[in-house]
C-alpha cells in the first residue's frame, strides 16, 4: 500500500515527529507511519480498517505503558498483566491523554457535575460562602454531596427515588387467575407454584380472575409481611410423586424486596426490577440531600436549585453572589469551567443531568472541557471522535476548542469519520483500505489535500471532489402518525406528524430534544399495541426506572395502521467481555449446536451446554468463560487483559479438541464475519444471520468481539441486524437514535440502502440524525430546536429536504443546503 511520498515527510528541524515502526496491534500489517506533533492529526478509515489500533492500541498504549514503566517497582508488575503493544519502536513519543467513546452506561448518582469536578466547586461554595439560617451549624463540602453519609437523603439514600411496588405493577393483567400466574412478580419454577399451592390451601380461590377476588383478599397476597407455614398436599400430574411438605408463604412485595436487597444473583434482581414502581422521594422532594444542607443558600437559592439550571444560565447568578474572599477565589473558577461547556455546545446541560441520560458524545466533550481546564502542555490528546453526536453547527464549536488545545502546545491526535473535522486537518492518516483482513495497511499518511493522489483510498471520493449527491423524489405517502402534546424534558406540549411507509430524519442541535421524541414516539406505539419495552439483561440494573405514571404525550392518532414497533437505540449490548456479537445475536446457539452433533462429541457426551463459555464443564474456570480478566491499575481505570491460563480462548482444552472442518469453537469465535460466511457456506441457518451482518456494514466484525469493545454506533447496529434477521411483514416502524455514529461514509452508504430497503417493503423508518448525506436522502425532515435545552424543544421546520434547506428558523437548514448543492 502507499507510503509517506517523498517530501510529505515533516522537517525535523521543524516538526518532531512520532515515528511508529511494524505496528502489528490487531489487524495492523506491521505499518510504519511518521506522526507529526505540535499539530491536529486526523486517523480514519472505514470501520474496522485499524485506525482505533494505530491510535489507541499502539500509540496510547505505549504511551501508559512506558508510564507504568516509570512508577514505582509495584506498579511495574501491571505491565504484564496489561500486556503492551505489538510494534517494533515508537519513537518522538510524549505523555498521552486519551478521551474514548464511553461503552459502559454510567450509574445513576454520576452527574455532569461529577463528570466535570463543578460539584465539588459549588460543593465548597455553599460550604464556606453559604447563608446559613440562624443557628445552624456550618458544613463541610462532604455534607452537601449527595453521595456521601453526611449529606444524602436518609430516605432515599441519596438517589431522590425511592422504589416501591402497587398492585399494578405486581399483577399486570388482572384477568388472569392465580393459577395462571396473574402475580406476575412471583418466580416461576417450583417456588412460584408453591405459593399458589399454599393460597389454595388457605382457602383462596386460585383459579377465579384476580380481579374478582375481594380487595381484602387481594392486599394481603400482594402485601402482609406475614409468612404463615403451611401444610401443603400438592395436585401434580398423575405420574409425578406427591408428597405433602412444608410450605412458608412470601406476598408479592415481600418476594421483589427481599430479591432486590438481599440476592447476589443478577437475573433475579433483574427480573425483580420489571415489577418495582419508581417515584420521587417526598422527604427530599428528588435532590438527594439532607435538610441541613438544603438549607443552606448562595445568591439566594439553594443548591439543587442552582445545580438544576442551564450552565448558561449558572454565571449569572453567581454573579450576585456576596464578595467574600472564598466567593472571589472560587467564582471566576466556576464561571470558566462553563465557559468552556458552552463552547462545545454543552450549554443546555444541568449541573445534576445524569450522565445515563447523556449521549457518548456528550459524555466525551464533558471530559475535553476538563481536560482544556487542566492547562497541560506538551502532551498528545488521543480522542476518539469527539464529533460523535454533533449536529453540524456544534461541530464548528468544537474545532475551535480542538485548535485551543493545539495552541496550547499539545498535539491532537483524532479518530473521526466527520469529513468536516478531516478538512480541518493539519495532517490526514488514512488507515486501510477495507475492513478487517482487508484492512490494517497505510494508505496515506500526509497533508489532506495529497489524499487526491492516493486512488486506493476509500476515503478519497467524499473527501476530495465528491460526487454531487443523486437526485431522488420524495416518497409519496398519504397516511401519518399524529402526537400531541409531548410533554418530556425540553419537549413542551409538542405536535408533531410523523409520515409512515417513508424515511423520516429527525434533526436539530444536541440538546433540541431528538432523542427524547424518539423515545416518546416508541412509547406511544408500544402502546397502542399494548407492548412494553423489551429491555435486554444488561440494560437493567438497580438504577433503571422501570415503571414510570408519565407517558409523555397527551393523545396519538393514525395508530391503527401500524402493526409493530421496533426501538433500536445505542445501548451496550453487554458489560463485561462476555457477551459479544456472536451470543446477542443468537448466531451462537447455532453453533453450538453444530459442534455438539460432532461424531467426537457425542462419542464422549458432550451436549450442547458443554460448548457455552458461561457454563461449567466446558470453559476455563480461572476465567469463568470470559475469556479476560480484570486487571486492577491502582489509580489508573481498570482494564482487562487475556487470561494466562486459556490465553483468551474461554474453554479448557478438552473443550477445544472438538472441532468442526479443523477448526475449534475458540476458532469460530475468532472468525470475521466475512470469514464465518464463507466458512459456514453450507450451513443455512448460520450463513443467514451471518449475511444479514454483512448487509449492515458488521463483516469486520470478530464472532466473540467482546461488547466492551463495540461502540455505540456498531451495538446499535448490531441490534439492527438481529432484527432484520426475522421476517419481515410490513406495517412496523423503525426508531433510531444516530445509526450513524461511529460510521465512514462508505458504511454510511451501505446502511442507508438497508433501511431504505425497508421502506421499500412497506414500513416506516425515523431516525435522528446528523449526518447530512441521511438528511439530504430522507423523504421527511422535522427539525427541532432552534438551540438545545430550553431553547429547544419545538419544530423550527418540516417537510422534504428541499424544503427545510430552504427554512430561515432552522440551523440546520444551511448545512443541509450547502450539501445538496455541492
Amino acid at each position: 500500500m502507499a507510503r509517506m511520498t517523498a517530501g510529505t515527510e515533516p522537517d525535523d528541524a521543524v516538526h518532531s515527529c512520532i515515528r511508529v515502526r511494524g505496528a502489528s496491534v490487531h489487524n495492523l500489517k506491521g505499518i510504519d507511519v511518521d506522526i507529526p506533533r505540535d499539530a491536529f492529526v486526523v486517523v480514519t478509515g472505514v470501520s474496522g480498517s485499524g485506525k482505533s489500533s494505530l491510535a489507541f492500541g499502539t500509540i496510547y498504549a505505549e504511551a501508559q505503558l512506558r508510564y507504568l514503566e516509570s512508577v514505582a517497582p509495584y506498579a511495574r508488575r501491571l505491565i504484564e498483566q496489561a500486556g503492551a503493544p505489538e510494534v517494533d519502536s515508537i519513537t518522538g513519543l510524549p505523555p498521552a491523554v486519551a478521551l474514548r467513546q464511553t461503552r459502559a452506561t454510567p450509574g445513576s448518582r454520576s452527574s455532569v457535575g461529577t463528570v466535570t469536578t463543578l460539584s465539588n466547586a459549588l460543593r465548597m461554595l455553599y460550604s464556606r460562602a453559604g447563608s446559613y439560617p440562624p443557628g445552624a451549624a456550618r458544613l463541610d463540602s462532604d455534607g452537601f454531596s449527595r453521595n456521601t453519609a453526611a449529606g444524602a437523603c436518609p430516605t432515599c439514600h441519596g438517589l431522590g427515588q425511592v422504589h416501591d411496588v402497587t398492585e399494578a405493577s405486581l399483577v399486570p393483567d388482572p384477568d388472569l387467575s392465580i393459577r395462571d400466574g396473574a402475580v406476575a412478580a412471583w418466580p416461576g419454577a417450583w417456588l412460584g407454584k408453591s405459593y399458589r399451592d399454599i393460597l389454595r390451601t388457605l382457602g383462596h380461590d386460585i383459579d377465579r380472575p384476580w380481579r374478582e377476588l375481594p380487595q381484602a383478599d387481594r392486599d394481603w397476597i400482594l402485601f402482609t409481611d406475614d409468612q404463615p407455614v403451611v401444610t401443603v398436599e400438592p395436585i401434580r400430574e398423575a405420574h409425578r410423586i406427591q408428597r405433602p411438605y412444608q410450605g412458608t408463604f412470601s406476598s408479592a412485595k415481600r418476594y421483589v424486596l427481599h430479591t432486590l436487597s438481599e440476592s447476589r444473583s443478577g437475573t433475579a434482581r433483574r427480573r425483580a426490577l420489571q415489577y418495582v414502581v419508581t417515584s420521587t422521594c417526598t422527604t427530599c422532594d428528588g435532590t438527594g440531600l439532607r435538610a441541613e444542607a438544603r438549607s443552606v443558600t448562595v445568591a439566594g437559592r439553594t443548591l439543587p436549585d442552582l445545580a438544576s439550571l442551564p450552565v448558561t444560565d449558572l454565571i449569572d447568578v453567581l454573579g450576585s453572589a456576596d464578595g467574600s474572599d472564598v466567593a472571589v477565589a472560587i467564582v471566576p473558577d466556576i464561571r470558566a469551567r462553563v465557559d468552556v461547556m458552552v463552547r462545545l455546545g454543552l450549554g443546555y446541560l444541568s449541573i445534576d443531568r445524569p450522565t445515563p441520560t447523556l449521549s457518548a458524545g456528550e459524555l466525551q466533550r464533558l471530559r475535553l472541557a476538563t481536560a482544556l481546564r487542566s492547562q497541560l502542555f506538551g502532551v498528545v490528546y488521543v480522542l476518539d471522535e469527539p464529533s460523535a453526536g454533533l449536529h453540524p453547527d456544534d461541530t464548528e464549536s468544537l474545532l475551535v476548542v480542538l485548535d485551543e488545545l493545539r495552541r496550547s502546545g499539545n498535539s491532537l491526535i483524532v479518530v473521526e469519520h466527520d469529513l468536516e473535522v478531516m478538512r480541518h486537518a493539519d495532517w490526514l492518516v488514512d488507515v486501510g483500505p477495507g475492513a478487517g483482513t482487508d484492512g490494517g495497511h497505510l494508505v496515506h499518511s500526509g497533508p489532506v489535500p495529497q489524499l487526491a493522489d492516493v486512488p486506493d483510498s476509500r476515503t478519497r471520493p467524499y473527501l476530495i471532489d465528491p460526487d454531487p449527491p443523486p437526485a431522488r423524489e420524495p416518497r409519496p405517502t398519504a397516511d401519518w402518525l399524529g402526537l400531541r402534546g409531548v410533554t418530556r424534558h425540553n419537549l413542551k406540549g409538542l405536535d408533531v406528524d410523523v409520515l409512515l411507509a417513508v424515511f423520516t430524519a429527525l434533526t436539530g442541535v444536541s440538546g433540541s430534544g431528538k432523542t427524547t421524541l424518539i423515545d416518546v414516539l416508541g412509547e406511544a406505539l408500544r402502546d397502542h399495541l399494548g407492548q412494553t419495552r423489551a429491555l435486554d439483561p444488561d440494560e437493567i440494573d438497580d438504577d433503571t426506572a422501570v415503571a414510570s405514571a408519565d407517558r409523555g404525550y397527551a393523545a396519538a392518532t393514525g395508530t391503527d395502521a401500524i402493526q409493530r414497533v421496533v426501538q433500536v437505540d445505542q445501548r451496550p449490548i453487554g458489560r463485561t467481555p462476555r457477551s459479544n456479537l456472536a451470543t446477542y445475536t443468537g448466531l451462537f446457539d447455532r453453533v453450538r449446536t453444530l459442534f455438539a452433533g460432532q461424531p467426537a462429541a457425542k462419542a464422549r457426551g458432550y451436549s450442547v451446554g458443554r460448548f457455552s463459555f458461561n457454563v461449567k464443564g466446558g470453559r476455563c474456570e480461572n476465567c469463568e468463560g470470559a475469556g479476560y480478566v480484570a486487571v486492577e491499575l491502582l489509580f489508573l481505570p481498570s482494564t482487562y487483559s487475556p487470561c494466562p491460563v486459556c490465553h483468551g480462548r474461554r474453554y479448557n482444552q478438552d473443550t477445544l479438541s472438538i472441532t468442526y472442518r479443523d477448526a475449534s469453537i475458540a476458532d469460530v469465535l475468532d472468525l470475521t464475519v466475512d470469514e464465518a460466511t464463507d466458512f459456514f457456506g453450507d450451513q443455512p441457518s448460520i450463513e443467514r444471520a451471518l449475511v444479514t451482518l454483512q448487509d449492515i456494514g458488521l463483516g469486520y466484525l470478530t464472532l466473540g468481539q467482546p461488547a466492551t469493545e463495540l461502540s455505540g454506533g456498531e451495538a446499535q447496529r448490531i441490534k439492527l441486524a438481529t432484527e432484520l434477521q426475522r421476517r419481515r411483514r410490513g406495517h412496523t416502524v423503525y426508531v433510531l437514535d444516530e445509526p450513524t455514529t461511529g460510521l465512514h461514509p462508505a458504511d454510511v452508504e451501505q446502511l442507508r440502502a438497508q433501511l431504505d430497503a425497508l421502506v421499500e417493503g412497506g414500513n416506516t423508518v425515523v431516525v435522528a440524525e446528523h449526518d447530512l448525506s441521511v438528511i439530504a436522502a430522507a423523504d421527511h425532515v422535522i427539525d427541532l430546536g432552534p438551540g438545545g435545552g430550553a431553547d429547544g424543544g419545538t419544530v423550527v421546520a418540516a417537510g422534504t429536504p428541499a424544503q427545510v434547506a430552504g427554512s430561515t428558523a432552522s440551523r440546520t437548514a444551511r448545512y443541509l443546503a450547502r450539501w445538496r448543492q455541492r
